[in-house]
């Protein structure tokens, strides 16, 4: 069941970074600037965002097992309209499916660790789903360049819907809602939506609990900026202002996604071990705002160096995961679905701005010829977000809810 739903997760990772791969295959295929390439990758986060909430209260009522089946569907068959998109109008709705369908994911994965695993396990989990799911990210980075040199980005996107279409299958087949559903005992009281008299109700307390908000916004700062970065512009800057080749651009964001796969694995266990949580997401989110600082002073750097400076960052910027263990421990267990859902709010929606903000600073600054003014912009752009992120994490409080 966890292996089923954390693939669902894997997918959803690699959708929403590949664009960073394929960007130049993108804008030649439907002849787009880079704001229209912005806001074609970013649909996918405007969809996420919205659905979020949405997402969360149905994991906390009809159960993970229809939520994941129904989003690999949608997923799946978004992919094949991408895949075969001949205008950009048609790839942005298979981009919007395809964003409806993997906004179940990541919800169902963590409703499954919170009904089926004992809650001490839970931040610990957290760190192997996002050990998977930028696992399949950096799968999106230096593999997909080289495979859509070999095959297509179209036969590529094929693919993917075909998998997600078995997914809903597999999910329907295998997938539970809670142990009880196959006969076992209960492994946490309230995990379930068993008792919950209302989920408006049910909403309003998370909505009203202060301690949930930090969060959030730790999110919107510094995964928003990670995941506009990772996603998208990360690749294209190394080209133009590195002078880097877009495989090499490519492995470079590959490095940072898989510093973060190995950086949540780790955060998420000492986490556990150490049984905190603030004082791990502060550091963190701290040192990544930090990490920015030889960008924004165009360090020059041999190859091996950037390289490794991509895969440093990479490993603290999980930090920032660990706000949905807080968010989960501050409200009721059988809130959990909500409570994490919201937060989880807080990554699309800044990414989703993010993304086409940097691209509007670049084509006003490629129109007056002055690109490497545009990128500095950027990133200070994407710093002020990180920074924004780690001061957010001081207003965190930890504290179980009763």
């Amino acid at each position: 069941m966890f292996a089923i739903a954390l693939l669902a997760y894997v997918l959803s990772f690699f959708h929403r970074t590949a664009p960073a791969a394929l960007a130049g295959d993108l804008v030649r295929a439907f002849a787009i600037d880079a704001t229209t390439l912005g806001t074609l990758a970013a649909t996918y986060f405007y969809v996420y965002t919205l659905l979020q909430l949405p997402v969360g209260v149905l994991a906390d009522t009809t159960g993970p097992r229809k939520l994941l089946a129904g989003g690999s569907l949608v997923a799946g068959l978004g992919s094949l309209t991408f895949a075969l998109a001949p205008t950009w109008e048609i790839a942005a709705i298979g981009r919007t499916l395809v964003g409806i369908g993997v906004s179940t994911a990541f919800i169902a994965v963590l409703k499954v660790t919170a009904v089926w695993f004992p809650a001490r396990r839970f931040a610990t989990l957290n760190g192997v789903t996002m050990f998977a799911g930028n696992t399949g990210a950096a799968v999106a980075g230096a593999p997909l360049a080289w495979l859509v040199v070999e095959t297509s980005w179209r036969d590529v996107f094929v693919g993917l819907g075909i998998v997600s279409l078995v997914l809903a299958v597999a999910t329907w087949w295998r997938v539970r809602d809670r142990p009880q559903d196959l006969g076992f005992a209960a492994v946490n009281a309230f995990a379930t939506a068993e008792g919950m008299a209302s989920w408006r109700h049910a909403l309003a307390v998370v909505l009203r609990n202060p301690a949930t908000w930090p969060g959030f916004f730790v999110n919107l700062g510094t995964g928003g900026s990670y995941f506009a970065f990772a996603g998208l512009w990360a690749v294209p800057f190394l080209v133009e202002v590195y002078g880097a080749s877009p495989v090499t651009a490519a492995e470079h964001a590959s490095l940072l996604i898989l510093g973060v796969a190995v950086g949540a694995l780790a955060i998420g266990w000492l986490s556990d071990r150490l049984d905190s949580r603030l004082g791990l997401m502060r550091a963190c989110t701290t040192l990544y705002a930090l990490s920015w600082l030889p960008w924004l002073g165009h360090v020059t750097w041999p190859t091996w160096g950037s390289l490794v400076w991509c895969l440093a960052m990479g490993l603290v910027i999980p930090g920032f995961t660990l706000s949905w263990t807080l968010a989960k421990e501050a409200n009721r267990p059988a809130y959990s679905g909500m409570a994490t859902s919201l937060v989880n709010v807080g990554i699309f929606l800044g990414t989703g701005l993010l993304q086409p903000i940097i691209g509007v600073v670049l084509d006003r600054g490629r129109a007056s010829g002055g690109v490497g003014a545009a990128w500095d912009v950027a990133l200070w752009i994407l710093a002020g977000a990180a920074a924004f992120g780690a001061a957010s994490a001081w207003f965190a409080r930890g504290r179980r809810a009763a």
